[in-house]
C-alpha cells in the first residue's frame, strides 16, 4: 500500500481512438512523468492515424457531471484543458476549475488536426479569453493563434507577440507559452511569458515526421512537471526535452502520421 500517491490531474478534452490526441494522449504523458491522469469527455472523434473524419460531441452537463463525481472523491494537483465542441463546455469547465483556485490550471485549447484548430468559432474564442484565460496558470498556444485572441479581446488592430502576449496576461493569464517562435536567424523557440515579458525559451529542431499529437504531447508534460511542482521555466524545458525524446522515437502505426512515443526512456 502506497501512502503518498501520485499527483491527479483531471483533463478535459477529446477521445480520439488512435490515442495520439486528446485524453488518451494525456493518459499516456501524464503516466510517464510520474502522475495519474483523471479524463472528462467533451467529444468522440472519428479519426485514424492520418486524419480527423468527425466529432461528436458529448453533453456539457454530461462532461461536467463526469467531473464533478471524480472531483468530490479525489484531490487534484492540476488540470488541463484540451480542444472541446462548444463555448457551452468551456463555460462549465470555467465554473468547475473556480472552486479549485490553488492547482495549476493548463490551457491548450487549439487542436490543428480539426478542421478549423477550435479558431473559427468567435463564441468559442470570446468565452476562452473572457470565462477561462483569466484563472489560467498557462496558455500554450502557437504565434498565429495567441495573435487571433489578443485579436479578438482589443478593438481592432494588429499587434507585435509582445504586445499580443501582454493583452493576455493583462486579462488575468499568469503565464503564456508561445510554440514555434522564431528568432532573426530562423532557429525555432517555444517561449514563456509573463507580464513581465519573456520569461525563459528552449530552443527546438525540427524533426522530419508528419507526426500527429507533438503538440498535445508537449502540453501533457508540461501539466504533469507544474503538478508534480515544477516552476514554469523548468517544466518548459523539461518538457521539451521528453517530447523530443519522443518524436525522436515516435513509430507508424497505420498509413498515417508518426505518434510520439510517451514511453520512450533512454
Amino acid at each position: 500500500m502506497q501512502n503518498q500517491p501520485l499527483p491527479l490531474i483531471l483533463t478535459f478534452g477529446l477521445c480520439d481512438p488512435v490515442g495520439a490526441l486528446g485524453v488518451q494522449a494525456d493518459v499516456a504523458a501524464f503516466a510517464a512523468l510520474g502522475c495519474h491522469a483523471l479524463t472528462a469527455v467533451a467529444g468522440l472523434l472519428v479519426s485514424d492515424s492520418a486524419r480527423v473524419e468527425n466529432l461528436h460531441e458529448i453533453d456539457s452537463d454530461w462532461m461536467a457531471d463526469q467531473a464533478r463525481t471524480l472531483l468530490e472523491d479525489m484531490p487534484v494537483a492540476a488540470f488541463k484543458v484540451g480542444a472541446v465542441p462548444s463555448a457551452l463546455h468551456l463555460a462549465a469547465i470555467a465554473e468547475i476549475v473556480s472552486d479549485y483556485p490553488d492547482a495549476p490550471l493548463i490551457l491548450d485549447p487549439f487542436l490543428t488536426s480539426l478542421p478549423d484548430g477550435g479558431m473559427g468559432d468567435e463564441e468559442m474564442m470570446s468565452a476562452l479569453i473572457s470565462i477561462l484565460a483569466p484563472q489560467a496558470t498557462c496558455l500554450i498556444a502557437s504565434q498565429a493563434e495567441v495573435g487571433r485572441m489578443a485579436e479578438t479581446w482589443r478593438e481592432g488592430g494588429d499587434g507585435t507577440l509582445e504586445q499580443d502576449v501582454a493583452e493576455l496576461t493583462s486579462a488575468g493569464l499568469q503565464y503564456v507559452l508561445v510554440t514555434g517562435t522564431r528568432d532573426e536567424d530562423g532557429a525555432c523557440y517555444n517561449t514563456l511569458f509573463d507580464r513581465e515579458g519573456e520569461v525563459a525559451r528552449v530552443g527546438w529542431q525540427h524533426l522530419p515526421g508528419p507526426f500527429v499529437g507533438a503538440g498535445n504531447t508537449y502540453s501533457a508534460a508540461f501539466t504533469a512537471l507544474m503538478a508534480r511542482g515544477f516552476d514554469a521555466p523548468t517544466s518548459l524545458q523539461v518538457a521539451q526535452e521528453y517530447t523530443t525524446g519522443a518524436l525522436e522515437h515516435a513509430q507508424r502505426f497505420g498509413m498515417g502520421k508518426f505518434i510520439p512515443s510517451k514511453f520512450y526512456r533512454p
